[in-house]
């Protein structure tokens, strides 16, 4: 498995919220503003129509746009005489006198009336003798003055300021910005202190609740960030990248640290019967070899005689018939004289062990079931198909290439190497390999089976359909044919003729196998009735029928889980989610449904906290453990 993410870091310019007045009124003002402001990375204000602008350096502008219209002397109409020159001159004197002292006056009060430079100081004692008005002014002032000290990175200064602006006024914009500077300190207290008493004031807000998660994860209070990363999503509408990002780790972080104590107390168990059943069908059903057949002889005591009994408590295809095959390999092993047939042995172990969950240990024995047996083809396919899962690619596509070299004419190779195709993605040469497959051996239905689902991912519906109505007659008594023709008309919505085809897949598997081990029709089904007639109790009905027949089927948990999550049964469906991660074979798998179950637990606890966010949830139509 891949390691978690990082933590993320805190970005170097942390973008603070800075509420503004309304902009200036002269939109020729504030373009000129705004293109000096980008310029001069500033902080802008607008104050009655004049924007105050603070630059970096702390330079304080005021720009205002007051058009006046330049004064021009009136044409003298006639010359005056030496005595009215004197008295206008006199009257002028006294005039500019008169205003002089006017124009001190006002530029005395506007300087009175202009804000200082100065910080107030406030404290719990002096704070009470203010006016609300001044408070907020003050409250407002220093918020600004922590914003310029965070800007430069002067964090406890600024720390200082906002607490200061939160005795003025305690606002929800203050404790973040104080959380932020606490943010980069790495003081993850003091941060889930802060943004707790701006969520408290605005329970909405999403910026107080991503830093907290942030904190709690640094504390590893994990439950408790799944649920602020939730309810910030919830707010966004899912819409946030970052915050989606941020709980989709944090899911796979808790996921995939619950995950390995589920593996170390889960030990060697098979998954459900359908799920063995599916797998070891994908290979052509061959005869005991000679030497291991009713005529020969074999003691249960032997190596040979064990692996004879594994052989045959396999075709069972019981899950106590599989459990009887696994611990016969397993004995046939450790009692050895197996001869020449050690290498199919260590074949059949490493299918059993693969089947439990453990990958490496099965690629061991099939490393040294070629090593005795390099004919034995099927210990290549099997190994190829255990480096796909181990994420090797490459390796399993040379496996395939080696089981050429040994047997050309073998259809399995084939078969199972568009597998790898088709799970890559690489449709046209998985459909090839499909066809290959067949040419070589047209009785095996998985085949053509899978040759029609390529041709439906490809887009050639026409084709698809016409391969699954010829395997319909040609394999008219197989119920799998009738189970995925049904998916390819439900993906068409051809919801009557897919019931139709599902109740036929159902009914040939009660005749072939009274234990009805193959419960994927009764799934199929229940899907069908969902989204044709919304008809969630008869789909919960189908489950509960499949479950009864297979009680440890992943799919019926899994789409058990879903169903009850799309009715709001969150409870129910959390007790689902939680018996699929029990189920689950491989790590991978484990992290996948945990991941789904701490979803779910976290979507009950928003119900529980945020009802208003539980309302919008639903609103929304999809339950937190589909957006997973």
């Amino acid at each position: 498995m891949s390691s978690p993410s990082p933590l993320p870091q805190p970005a170097k310019d942390i973008v603070l919220d800075t509420s503004t007045l309304p902009a200036s009124s002269t939109a020729s003002v504030w373009d000129r503003i705004s293109k000096w402001v980008s310029e001069n990375k500033a902080i802008v204000y607008t104050i009655a129509g004049v924007a105050v602008v603070v630059t970096s350096a702390g330079v304080v502008y005021y720009l205002s746009d007051s058009n006046k219209a330049t004064k021009t002397a009136a044409p003298t109409e006639k010359k005056k005489s030496k005595n009215q020159r004197r008295k206008e001159k006199k009257k002028a004197e006294e005039e500019k006198k008169a205003k002089a002292a006017t124009v001190q006056d006002e530029s005395t009060a506007k300087k009175a009336e202009e804000p200082s430079d100065e910080l107030p100081e406030v404290d719990e004692a002096t704070v009470g003798q203010l006016s609300e008005e001044t408070r907020k002014a003050y409250a407002a002032k220093l918020k600004a003055a922590g914003n310029k000290a965070f800007g430069s990175k002067d964090y406890n200064k600024a720390i200082d300021l906002y607490g200061k602006a939160i005795i003025c006024k305690p606002d929800p914009v203050y404790y973040s910005n104080r959380a932020a500077c606490y943010n980069v300190l790495s003081e993850w207290e003091k941060v889930v202190e802060d943004t707790s008493a701006a969520i408290a004031m605005n329970s909405e807000y999403v910026k107080a609740l991503n830093r907290r998660a942030i904190a709690y994860e640094h504390l590893e209070k994990f439950s408790e960030a799944l649920l602020d990363f939730t309810a910030s999503c919830i707010i966004d509408g899912f819409s946030n990248e970052t915050s989606r990002v941020a709980l989709e780790r944090l899911l796979k972080k808790v996921a995939e640290q619950k995950s390995k104590t589920i593996l170390a107390a889960k030990g060697k168990k098979l998954p459900s019967p359908t799920f063995v059943s599916n797998y070891l069908q994908s290979f052509r059903p061959k005869p005991l070899p000679e030497g291991l057949d009713e005529s020969a002889d074999l003691s249960e005591d032997s190596g040979k005689g064990q692996l004879r009994k594994g052989f045959l408590a396999m075709a069972k295809k019981t899950g106590d018939g599989y459990e009887e095959a696994a611990a016969a390999f397993e004995k046939a092993l450790e009692l050895g004289d197996l001869g020449d047939f050690e290498a199919l042995a260590l074949n059949m172990r490493a299918t059993f062990t693969y089947l439990e969950g453990d990958a490496p240990t099965a690629l061991n024995d099939l490393n040294k079931s070629v090593e005795l047996q390099p004919s034995l083809v099927q210990s290549y396919i099997k190994r190829a198909s255990l480096h796909l899962e181990l994420g090797n690619k490459d390796a399993a596509a040379d496996d395939f290439e080696l089981a050429i070299t040994h047997n050309k004419d073998d259809p399995d190779i084939y078969y199972h190497r568009a597998q790898l195709h088709f799970i890559l993605g690489e449709f046209a040469d998985a459909a090839k390999d499909y066809q290959k497959s067949i040419d070589l051996d047209r009785s095996f239905i998985y085949s053509h089976i899978q040759l029609g689902v390529t041709q439906y991912k490809m887009g050639s519906v026409a084709s698809a359909m016409a391969t699954f109505r010829r395997s319909v007659k040609t394999f008219e008594d197989v119920p799998d044919v009738y189970n995925y023709f049904g998916e390819l008309l439900l993906d068409q919505q051809n919801f009557a003729e897919a019931i139709e085809k599902f109740d036929k897949a159902v009914e040939m598997e009660k005749q072939s196998k009274p234990m009805g081990i193959n419960v994927l029709p009764l799934i199929n089904k229940a899907l069908a009735l969902l989204q044709w007639k919304h008809d969630f109790q008869e789909a919960e009905n189908l489950c509960q029928k499949a479950l009864i027949i297979d009680p440890e089927c992943d799919i019926a948990v899994g789409t058990m889980a879903q169903l009850l999550l799309q009715q709001g049964k969150v409870s129910q469906a959390l007790k689902y989610f939680e018996r699929a991660a029990e189920l689950a074979r491989t790590e991978g798998e484990i992290v996948n449904a945990i991941s789904y179950a701490e979803a779910t637990r976290t979507q009950l606890e928003v119900q529980e906290k945020y009802p208003q966010l539980a309302a919008r949830l639903q609103s929304m139509g999809a339950g937190l453990g589909g957006g997973f």
